[in-house]
């Protein structure tokens, strides 16, 4: 079959639209046709190198080379052939992404934690999930899936793991959303981080996945959602999704939260910037209260290993700081459960497309 696709070929280039020879599903495969797909910030921190792993490690991984690398990990599609033993999916169902895979039967997964799937370790390195062989090539040559689903191509061999059927009357741009940059925005406020009513949370960063804590901070009841983001425009995004106060940094924001809370401070800080770069941690910690969290949504840059947290501060102020990934929800569960918020008008979804 052949597709077109959005190919990476290295570090600072561009995306490139190629035509490439996507082979039948083997065992446990599927083929979808893509329908809808968001950049998500993710797919920029390829071309910046972010999430390229230093060449060095290359050879440990297997790998002769990272690139070509097919783009997109947030989608929705159509299936349109399925391979011996898939039982979750038929052709003509519509699917959602899921760009952390869930087998069910790993340690991860058997306890409740699909998001940190063991096959998630294989999201950079090439080959299908199945097997480790390859079904996507450019004149011959193999081309690596963002997240094994690669959403910037029309069609795409992926593994049943990734992918979660979803009822036929959503829109497919909304199920896309969902997929990634909702889940893991919504995630990170109401299960990462534990927002409770009356807390003061603090999302710093208004982008995807960011504007999403903001709409899930205010649905599990707290009584501020103040938004950090230097762009006014997204900053009046905030306010219509869900913030109570705006500011365009850290800087600017921790006097009036200090005079809003009486010195208390912010019960949660979610740090959704886009880039998670170390000294960003100083006006975290700074921003919350004695006993508070603070979460690590954004993505660093890979090679990242300094930052800027005070250890006597974090132990003495009972402070906690915790990572997430895909908002630490079950992606089985929560993707058709927040479609069904959006079905009821609880969750905004049509709004975020602009």
């Amino acid at each position: 079959m052949k597709s077109r696709a959005a190919v990476l070929w290295g570090v600072g280039q561009e995306w490139k639209i190629e035509e490439i020879d996507v082979d039948p599903p083997k065992a446990g495969e599927l083929i979808v046709n893509w329908k809808a797909a968001g950049m998500c910030h993710s797919d920029e921190h390829l071309v910046t190198g972010d999430m390229v792993p230093p060449k060095e490690f290359w050879p440990l991984m297997g790998l002769e080379d990272f690139f070509p690398i097919l783009g997109g990990h947030e989608g929705a599609g159509v299936v349109v052939e399925v391979g011996p033993g898939v039982t979750s999916v038929a052709v003509g169902d519509h699917v959602s992404a899921s760009f952390i895979p869930s087998c069910g039967r790993c340690k991860p997964c058997s306890t409740g934690h699909q998001n940190l799937c063991d096959n998630g370790a294989k999201t950079f390195i090439g080959g299908m999930i199945t097997d480790d062989t390859h079904r996507h090539h450019i004149n011959g040559k193999p081309v690596t899936l963002m997240a094994k689903v690669g959403t910037f191509s029309e069609f795409a061999c992926v593994s049943e793991m990734s992918v979660i059927k979803v009822d036929d009357d959503l829109p497919l741009e909304c199920v896309a959303l969902v997929s990634c940059g909702v889940a893991t925005g919504w995630g990170s406020a109401v299960s990462r981080a534990g927002v409770a009513a009356g807390d003061t949370v603090v999302v710093v960063g208004i982008g995807g996945i960011g504007i999403n804590a903001v709409q899930g901070a205010k649905m599990a009841g707290a009584a501020r959602v103040i938004a950090v983001d230097p762009l006014e425009f997204k900053r009046e995004k905030a306010m219509e999704m869900g913030a109570t106060h705006t500011y365009a940094s850290m800087e600017e924001a921790f006097p009036a939260v200090q005079q809003m809370t009486w010195g208390v401070m912010a019960d949660k800080v979610i740090m959704t910037p886009s880039v998670m770069y170390g000294d960003l941690m100083a006006g975290a910690q700074q921003l919350c209260t004695k006993g508070g969290t603070i979460v690590v949504t954004a993505v660093a840059p890979m090679a990242q290993t300094e930052s800027s947290v005070n250890l006597f501060d974090l132990a003495m102020s009972n402070k906690e700081i915790k990572g997430t990934i895909f908002g630490s929800l079950t992606p089985r569960a929560d993707i058709p459960k927040l479609l069904g918020l959006y079905r009821e008008g609880q969750l905004k979804l049509d709004e975020l497309i602009t």
